[in-house]
């Protein structure tokens, strides 16, 4: 008995009973209910978000990168968890942090893994440490989606805290 509704959902099944012209979205992030009529002034829910400086209108979970995407899992004051996939043939950048330090873990695929003049190559259920100060990077090298989970730790873990040394993508600091 639903007439006239879009529902949509990127994790949670959503079930709706005699529902109409409503638009129903789920992301990891938030839930949007509104009458159908209505949905342009998601844009003043957009604006009061960000006049407050809540974090669901500043920034998504997911960030697309051009390497892959990241998305925060856990977020805390002095540490966070992280899911980081890297395309096939993809790196992120040569980069090293003043703040924190890393714990990477392969979830799936294959990975090479540069810190100061050490390389290694980490498989699936592998993982390694990456010092506070310590010039790293993650390549994918294998042929399907690299997999890791993030685990960052120290007295600020802000974005902004990425020193990049060298980027193909042409990006600086």
């Amino acid at each position: 008995n639903t007439e006239n509704c879009f529902l949509r959902s990127e994790n949670r099944l959503i079930a709706g009973i005699g529902l109409k012209n409503l638009l129903i979205v789920e992301t990891n992030d938030a839930i949007l209910i509104a009458e159908k009529s209505q949905s342009q002034k998601v844009k003043n829910i957009v604006q009061k978000l960000q006049n407050e400086k809540k974090s669901q209108g500043i920034e998504h979970q997911k960030i697309f990168r051009p390497w892959g995407n990241y998305e925060t899992l856990i977020n805390s004051k002095n540490w966070q968890v992280k899911i980081i996939i890297v395309k096939a043939g993809e790196k992120i950048s040569l980069q090293k942090h003043k703040y924190r330090s890393e714990h990477w873990v392969v979830v799936s695929g294959l990975a090479k893994v540069e810190i100061d003049s050490k390389i290694l190559i980490l498989e699936e259920n592998q993982s390694t440490y990456i010092p506070q100060g310590s010039t790293h990077r993650l390549s994918n090298v294998g042929k399907e989606d690299l997999k890791i989970i993030e685990i960052q730790s120290g007295s600020y873990i802000g974005e902004d805290d990425i020193i990049r040394i060298e980027d193909k993508y042409g990006r600086n600091n």
